[in-house]
């Protein structure tokens, strides 16, 4: 207890045993922590690089690695809380350490003394794993400017740190215009909404000395609102304010956050970058370290899913006119339509609602649920832990499994589910700390995982309610962390996600979203909100007939996007204007899409994926890696048939883990996937799976 309270006395951010302190941060404490972590980086970097400094992994390993990653480790604590607790005051400490932090990461990966010590190394005599990671870390230095001169290599720098800059001003753009929107109205107007929705929204109003109900564009609020809301005229207007953030086309004060000079200056960076780095354009250079081999393989891989899909979209869109007209009175449907009117059709097509089905997955039951699939999937243990949180919603947790010597720890994870002002929108999973030999002490340091999403709060004293895409969101998101958590690599470099093919690392997430659709797994984890019956099966039934619902059009919408992002990165001139972004956009709608939304939409202009998640040129990998999920989950399938005891086949999960999950980035995925599945990959189980085979 006195070592804790001494970290929290000195500066927590620069704690270095155990859990980070979040409850201790504050954004005063940022700078000087970080600048002290940078001042020991940049000494260590010195010291490694010396000409009698050992050129040997071990070495390299203990001198620079230790105090680079406690660096890491700190700015970690600083990025997450930025995404889930934005403040004026913390943001201004995150965006004052961001160049700096930029600067020392961007020297590191350009240093030729250090490249010339990893070149000097005998890969030979290093193991697998780390002869794996030091084959990355060749390429590393090549995509850091390691190899250019002079005033390039000056360049090259401040590309890195005015990049950074602008990724961030972006997500904080998108964010910013989100949380200004606000639209006030009394209960007559919202007939249709949810009732779980109409008491939050109730709430958010009070909570403002409001009457009425308070509707955002938080999704849990937007989406269904659009998908219920029998007020046309609202559909509109929460649409036109959704399609229009962050951008020139949003109203009044709003548009001061338009992210469009912020985009177009990012592009020309990134062109530059590659140019410097002797590609054609920056998505030549974004591929250097994924699956797909060229840029041309990834649209024709596109091009010939759209052409497959798109015949089941046209007849989505028919039906959906058709019941427009014939039920609904709509002649001709607009964009903030068309979800309502896929809702209704769904309705009376299948005999259900979706509000029907949120009421049976109440987020406890939900996750405890989750938890057992996991621990007979995956011969695992998962149980609540303590540590300092940064909101009274999120919570802790360790993951254990069975060894001969007792319970062994093999990973632990915050959850943060619900949405809130000052958070991200959307979903993700981050590392907080890598699987890792310690070369310093020797001892094995076990992963730490951030599994975040937006899900509506509870209302009315009422627990969470989770729609089903909810449900399948969080598999998604538990499957990214369970590839982090259970990782058995010791090489912290190529543990877990680390080192794995970008356009692979959405395999161990997608494959977990199949099991959303398997009766023996939703009957686990569904009690009713008021009676706590379990799903019936015949409701099942009817979701599981409803399944592919309008996934043509679905299909579309993802090949859409990845076209788009792909054709915007391999431009040899960038976009140089907003106008040049919207133009694109259209012609690649021109190409695939059927739905065409209003000259107004601006989604370019929150695409946080491909402007400030990492995405660029890389956002094709849903679809990329979503037939290597479907292909592996064919292995559980199978299994089933022959056993008739359903998915949860803890033989075809031992495999997946010791072939997948434990692995991480230790070998190439395609080996992984080989290992696991016997042979290379087919498109077919993806188009079974969404009914277009």
């Amino acid at each position: 207890m006195n070592d804790r309270l001494d970290a929290r006395a000195l500066n927590p951010l620069l704690h270095d045993c155990g859990l980070p302190l979040f409850d201790a941060v504050t954004p005063a404490l940022v700078e000087p922590a970080i600048d002290q972590l940078l001042q020991q980086a940049s000494a260590a970097l010195e010291q490694v690089c010396a000409s009698d400094s050992p050129t040997t992994w071990e070495h390299i390993a203990r001198t620079l690695d230790v105090p680079t990653e406690r660096l890491s480790r700190a700015w970690s604590v600083v990025s997450h809380l930025s995404s889930v607790a934005d403040t004026p005051a913390l943001r201004a400490a995150y965006n004052a350490a961001l160049p700096r932090v930029t600067e020392f990461w961007t020297r590191l990966g350009a240093d030729e003394r250090l490249y010339a010590k990893y070149k000097a190394i005998d890969a030979a005599g290093l193991t697998p794993e780390q002869r794996q990671a030091h084959k990355n870390a060749l390429r590393s230095f090549v995509l850091g400017g390691a190899e250019l001169q002079g005033a390039a290599k000056a360049r090259h720098a401040w590309l890195q740190e005015r990049s950074a800059e602008l990724s961030q001003k972006f997500s904080e753009n998108t964010l910013d215009a989100t949380d200004a929107f606000a639209l006030y109205l009394p209960t007559q107007e919202l007939a249709g909404v949810p009732a779980d929705v109409l008491q939050a929204s109730a709430a958010a109003a009070q909570a403002d000395g409001q009457s009425g109900h308070k509707l955002t564009l938080k999704m849990p609020c937007y989406l269904p609102v659009m998908q219920f809301a029998h007020n046309r005229a609202l559909r509109e207007r929460l649409y036109r304010a959704y399609v229009t953030r962050a951008s020139d086309q949003a109203e009044g004060d709003a548009v001061r956050f338009d992210n469009t000079a912020v985009m177009t200056e990012l592009l020309a960076l990134r062109q530059e970058e590659a140019q410097l780095l002797g590609c054609r354009h920056y998505a030549d250079l974004s591929l250097v370290p994924k699956m797909a081999e060229s840029p041309e393989q990834v649209l024709t891989f596109l091009r010939e899913l759209a052409a497959k899909a798109r015949h089941h979209a046209e007849q989505d869109l028919a039906d959906l006119r058709d019941f427009a007209r014939r039920e609904l009175g709509l002649n001709e449907p607009q964009t903030w339509d068309w979800p309502y009117i896929g809702e209704r059709l769904k309705e009376a097509r299948f005999a259900f609602s979706e509000q029907e089905v949120k009421l049976y997955f109440t987020a406890p039951q939900v996750l405890a649920g989750l938890f057992q699939i996991i621990e007979t999937l995956f011969e695992v243990s998962i149980r609540p832990d303590a540590a300092p949180l940064w909101h009274p919603s999120a919570r802790f947790y360790r993951i254990e499994r069975q060894s001969l010597q007792g319970l062994e720890l093999l990973g632990q994870f915050y959850l943060d589910p619900g949405a809130r002002a000052g958070k991200r929108g959307g979903a993700w999973m981050d590392d907080a700390r890598a699987r890792w030999l310690r070369p310093d002490s020797g001892k094995l340091q076990t992963p730490l995982a951030h599994l975040v999403c937006n899900f509506a709060e509870g209302a009315g004293g009422q627990p969470p309610l989770l729609t089903h895409d909810d449900v399948i969101t969080l598999f998604h998101e538990f499957g990214h962390g369970l590839h982090h958590l259970l990782t058995q690599v010791d090489e912290r470099d190529v543990a877990g996600i680390s080192g794995v093919e970008w356009d692979a690392v959405e395999l161990p997430s997608q494959l977990m979203e199949n099991f959303c659709w398997e009766w023996d797994v939703l009957k686990r984890m569904t009690a009713h909100v008021e009676t706590g019956a379990a799903l019936p099966r015949e409701l099942f039934d009817k979701m599981r007939a409803a399944k592919n619902f309008q996934s043509g059009l679905q299909t579309l919408r993802q090949v859409e996007l990845s076209l788009f992002d792909m054709l915007l990165h391999c431009q040899p001139q960038p976009a140089d204007c907003g106008a040049a972004i919207v133009a694109l956009q259209e012609q690649v709608r021109d190409e695939v899409a059927l739905l065409r939304p209003p000259a107004y939409s601006r989604t370019p202009n929150t695409f946080n994926h491909i402007f400030a998640g990492g995405y660029a040129a890389g956002y094709y990998s849903y679809k990329w890696a979503e037939v290597l999920s479907a292909d592996a989950y064919a292995v559980f399938e199978e299994a089933a048939q022959r056993s008739g005891q359903g998915a949860l086949d803890r033989v075809s999960g031992r495999r997946f883990r010791q072939q997948i999950l434990e692995v991480g980035g230790s070998r190439p995925a395609m080996e992984s996937f080989h290992a696991f599945r016997g042979r290379e990959p087919s498109i077919d189980a993806l188009l079974r799976h969404q009914g277009m085979d």
